[in-house]
C-alpha cells in the first residue's frame, strides 16, 4: 500500500471529479460532493494548507478509493 501524498484541497477535488463526484454545495470554505452511481457524499475543506493526512484517509474512506486508485486520479 503506498504512502498517501500531502496534497492540496484543489487537487483533492479534481480527483474526486474525475472519479465521478460532482459538487453540490459549497457552505464557507467546506466545499461537499457527491457521486450519483456510489450515492455517497464527502466534504473537503478548503483552508490555506494542504489536507492533513488523518482527514485525507478519513474522506477517501467516505469516497471510497484506494489509495491506488487515488495515485491514479492524480
Amino acid at each position: 500500500m503506498p504512502k498517501l501524498p500531502s496534497i492540496s484541497p484543489q487537487e483533492l477535488a479534481k480527483a474526486l471529479e474525475k472519479d465521478g463526484f460532482a459538487l453540490i454545495r459549497i457552505r464557507g470554505s467546506h466545499h461537499t460532493y457527491y457521486n450519483d452511481e456510489k450515492e455517497l457524499v464527502t466534504v473537503i475543506p478548503f483552508h490555506g494548507y494542504d489536507v492533513p493526512k488523518r482527514l485525507l484517509c478519513k474522506i477517501l474512506k467516505e469516497a471510497d478509493i484506494s489509495r491506488d486508485e487515488l495515485q491514479d486520479l492524480l
